[in-house]
């Protein structure tokens, strides 16, 4: 029996902000993310664009189909700066108004683990209190050991526990410390690090690319995605893995989706 689901996400390069939804709904996938992700003059979208009405059908369509649905934070709601704050606090309203289960933020070093706490303590408390789960996502600028201090401070504060990683693998693969080596990342996070999501997409090392898996180095030897998932499986992970990605034909998502399960089924 499957443990974790897969599934797709939206993309400012989608003709409307629901087309990629709609297009999990009619192919089966099980899990789903709105990635708030305007580009001024050129597509996405963003929580105004999403009305009242809108939302509710999202939850409805979501829960008849079967979907576990995630919210990712801009890349501009960076919590020690202006409005961040007052961003996150939006996505965690859009959030629960769909009856998504997980909000995605980005780690942000700029002044330290402490203050990173520090500042997103209103949104760990916020979000605990409406159930919802919240991941920190690796960047290209972060790096494992990042993520063993983050989560070695926050087990021992009395904060709420609803916090986990998002390994993005991607980004993983463009960290300093393991380019071109997304599994050395991976192997550096000691087990204290509660991978609760993830993110999958690859690239050859050079830029954040973000091609679907099994289109890049994985196509030619699907080694490397192999020994992930049997690590994931090790890590008793029950998350969503989202396809981050609008591939054209969207069909490459369908692809890379029933590789994966089929991977992930083998003994």
């Amino acid at each position: 029996m499957k443990q974790i689901r897969i599934g797709n996400q939206t993309s400012f390069s989608a003709d409307t902000p629901s087309e990629p939804f709609e297009y999990a709904i009619a192919n089966g996938f099980d899990a789903f993310e709105w990635f708030i992700d305007k580009k001024p003059g050129n597509g996405g979208w963003d929580d105004d664009d999403i009305d009242t009405e809108m939302r509710v059908l999202i939850k409805s369509k979501a829960t008849e189909a079967g979907i576990t649905l995630s919210v990712h934070a801009p890349w501009h709601a960076n919590p020690l700066r202006d409005q961040g704050i007052t961003l996150l606090m939006k996505n965690i309203a859009f959030a629960d108004e769909i009856g998504a289960g997980l909000l995605n933020m980005h780690l942000y070093m700029d002044n330290g683990i402490n203050d990173y706490l520090e500042a997103i303590t209103p949104i760990i408390e916020k979000t605990a209190k409406l159930g919802i789960n919240l991941s920190i996502e690796n960047t290209v600028y972060t790096n494992s050991e990042d993520f063993n201090k983050l989560f070695a401070v926050l087990q021992k504060s009395s904060r709420p526990k609803n916090v986990g990683m998002c390994l993005d693998l991607g980004h993983a693969n463009l960290s300093a410390e393991s380019r071109n080596d997304y599994l050395k990342f991976v192997d550096r996070l000691e087990p204290h690090v509660p991978i609760i999501h993830v993110h999958m997409h690859e690239n050859y090392g050079d830029s954040d690319t973000h091609l679907p898996i099994f289109a890049g180095p994985a196509g030619e030897a699907d080694s490397g995605v192999r020994e992930f998932l049997m690590w994931l499986k090790r890590s008793k992970f029950t998350g969503s893995i989202i396809l981050e990605q609008w591939p054209d034909p969207p069909s490459l998502l369908n692809q890379a989706r029933d590789r994966l399960y089929c991977i992930w089924e083998e003994k």
